[in-house]
């Protein structure tokens, strides 16, 4: 009988567990839209690798919104990305935005790094300065073929003009 009762409060204590943690991944990712609550603000971008909805919008290292929604603009064939800023952050006119690698595993946010200036971007907005997504394959790609000079010049010891 007291077996019985042990895996009961078990089962139960596990239940429990589970419900929190459903309980916190869905208010940790914002599946229920409860972070919209804040002003619309977009930028165009020449790569949006990366990019999806939800994806996280940092200033400081801090969430201050995430990706609504992304598109192609027809006429410029740029990427245009639409945030939700929290209404408690303002963001002066000339902030700007990158789109930068969260670890080396292949997630992106979005970084915005305030300017200076006095007026603020309205609600409906768009960022001016932009950079795209840096493609670390391509960079590092790039490093290892580059070589010295074009790679694979023949050079060896007896032949070379070198001192050593």
């Amino acid at each position: 009988m007291r077996k019985h009762v042990f895996e009961t409060v078990l089962g139960a204590v596990v239940l429990l567990v589970a419900v929190g943690f459903i309980i916190f991944a869905y208010s940790a990712t914002d599946i229920g839209g409860s972070n919209n609550n804040g002003y619309e603000v977009s930028a165009a971008f020449d790569d949006a690798s990366g990019v999806r909805n939800g994806t996280e919008v940092r200033m400081s290292g801090v969430r201050i919104g995430s990706v609504l929604r992304y598109e192609l603009d027809p006429d410029t064939f740029d990427a245009v990305v639409t945030f939700s800023i929290n209404d408690r952050v303002k963001l002066p006119s000339d902030t700007s935005a990158r789109i930068l690698p969260d670890g080396l595993l292949g997630g992106t946010y979005v970084s915005l790094t305030p300017g200076g200036e006095l007026e603020e971007i309205e609600p409906g907005g768009r960022i001016a300065y932009t950079q795209g997504s840096i493609n670390l394959m391509d960079l590092l790609g790039r490093f290892v073929f580059s070589g010295d000079g074009g790679g694979g010049s023949g050079d060896t010891e007896e032949d070379s003009d070198g001192p050593w």
